[in-house]
């Protein structure tokens, strides 16, 4: 089973199984493809994380983030009077050293059973052969052309002037190119090669400070998993660079001493899950970052102990306020795809440009869009970013640094140790709440998959200090319980964009998300 935000891109995961892979060559292989069908997230001129957990027991993480280039500078996006600009979201001042080719590289030379030209073949041939674009892919570049519209892709995204309409093929000879020689020479092909040259020249041509010295010293990083428990459940999920396994186990240790909950869609729930989010994002905010560079307190922001004390804080008849940030203490398109095969084993992937299309920036000859990922580092710490997460020093800029992310690639094990659900989300800082709103809807509501993927999402961050919940996702009667309580509530679209499976009887069962587009498919 493959789930993702394109069909065609989870297809090409289940050729790739077909053939006798395993779900780290198929991730692999969709990875690389939504590259090619899913512009606006998918790509190889980002980065992400994803998080393996094979049949043998094996787990483990690996980092593939972007890093600051090495002429970055801590105040690079303030103007002359010490404000934000915003050169950390369009342009190529925003762009990090990309980490998605050498990161999917890794995952397959250390877990997977097939070459790289191998798992590249389906992403190839529909860059080469092209595709027919759904309405789909024609709105989302429709919206996006102030963006791209900037920058040379638009030549290859509206060709006559306009996206290409649903029905049309859509081809991308230039990048069919650059995966070709990432096919034939490895990842040496992007770093110190031909793509690696392209991508160097538009830098220099627009401005942007990323040099092949940058590119050639970019490696991927193998993590260990955040191992936790919950309620006889075992998750295993992302550590620092990403923020996203630390916060999740922290609110799930504090919500551990409310256990069962109460009702989905009450009072008492939305208010609990409020008042573990504002602990956890407030220590994230506060002490995360690349472990690199700084010294994160993981062993305490994840232990039982820890989450005791703040559970003592919780009043259940009234909201707390979220403390006065101590500043020296990710992207709306981002995407997820969850893979199982026959055997078994597990792959969750989180990958990202940041935000839709990313920085804009289109690499000449290429083929391909570059993210905007400098804008998940504190680029003012104390001030917001474009996600409104206010964050520290912890998380400020330096050259050769990782950028703090939201992503939660996420496994989940039963009782009995066999994976239950494969998750993970897109939405920046939304990406936590969303997974493990999903997670908890499964085994402490019993949901179904597809009754847990549709469920309504609501979503605190710190700071503000607000409760976004979607639209009519809560009744009148519990909004105005909360407003009482002396909760801020704000009415919101759609949060988030989950991709999971489940282990169902007999079989596995996949959702793409409901509020998006996508495809899940098995056989």
């Amino acid at each position: 089973m493959v789930v993702s935000n394109s069909r065609l891109a989870s297809e090409a995961g289940i050729e790739i199984l077909k053939a006798g892979g395993n779900a780290v060559d198929a991730a692999v292989a969709t990875g690389f493809a939504m590259a090619v069908t899913y512009p606006s997230a998918g790509n190889i001129g980002g980065g992400g994380f994803m998080n393996i957990r094979m049949a043998d027991g094996r787990s483990a993480a690996i980092d593939y983030r972007e890093v600051a280039p090495l002429a970055a500078t801590r105040d690079m996006y303030l103007d002359a009077s010490g404000k934000l600009t915003n050169k950390s979201v369009v342009g190529p001042l925003a762009v990090g050293v990309p980490g998605a080719v050498a990161g999917m590289n890794e995952a397959l030379s250390k877990y997977g059973s097939m070459t790289l030209a191998q798992v590249m073949a389906p992403a190839i041939r529909l860059a080469e052969q092209g595709f027919v674009a759904d309405s789909a892919f024609s709105r989302g570049l429709t919206g996006a052309r102030n963006l791209l519209g900037q920058f040379e892709g638009k030549t290859v995204f509206y060709p006559g002037g306009e996206a290409p309409k649903p029905g049309s093929t859509f081809k991308q000879p230039d990048l069919a190119r650059s995966l070709k020689l990432i096919a034939a020479q490895g990842v040496k092909a992007f770093y110190d090669g031909e793509v690696g040259d392209s991508l160097v020249a538009e830098m220099k041509r627009s401005g942007g400070i990323i040099t092949k010295d940058d590119l050639r010293r970019y490696k991927p990083e193998w993590r260990t998993p955040i191992k936790s428990t919950y309620r006889g459940y075992t998750l295993f999920t992302m550590p620092p660079a990403s923020s996203g396994g630390i916060t999740m186990t922290e609110t799930l240790n504090i919500l551990e001493h409310f256990a069962p909950l109460p009702p989905f869609g009450s009072v008492q729930y939305t208010h609990l899950l409020t008042e573990a989010y504002r602990r956890s994002f407030t220590d994230r905010n506060e002490k995360l970052g690349d472990p690199a560079f700084v010294t994160v307190p993981l062993e305490q922001l994840t232990s039982k102990d820890y989450a005791k004390t703040l559970a003592q804080q919780v009043n259940r008849a009234k909201a707390s306020k979220t403390p006065t940030f101590n500043i020296n203490g990710d992207g709306t398109n981002t995407t997820h795809y969850s893979v199982v095969d026959a055997k078994g084993n597990a792959v969750a992937t989180t990958t990202t440009l940041n935000n839709s299309y990313g920085s804009g920036v289109w690499v000449r000859g290429g083929g391909f869009l570059l993210n905007d990922e400098m804008d998940d580092f504190a680029a003012k710490p104390g001030a917001p970013n474009m996600f409104g997460l206010v964050q520290g020093e912890a998380n400020a800029i330096k050259p050769g640094k990782r950028m703090l992310s939201a992503m939660a690639p996420t496994i989940v094990l039963d009782a009995q140790g066999q994976v239950l659900l494969v998750t993970g989300a897109a939405g920046g800082p939304t990406i936590i709440t969303a997974t493990m709103e999903v997670i908890l809807n499964v085994i402490e509501h019993h949901m179904s998959l597809a009754d847990a993927m549709v469920a309504p999402r609501f979503h605190h961050q710190a700071l503000p200090d607000t409760i976004r919940y979607e639209r009519n996702g809560l009744t009148g009667v519990v909004v105005d319980s909360l407003t009482k309580m002396g909760h801020t509530l704000q009415a919101s679209t759609g949060i988030a964009n989950v991709n999971s499976i489940m282990r169902v009887k007999g079989g596995w069962h996949g959702v793409f998300e409901p509020r998006s587009v996508g495809g899940a498919v098995g056989y």
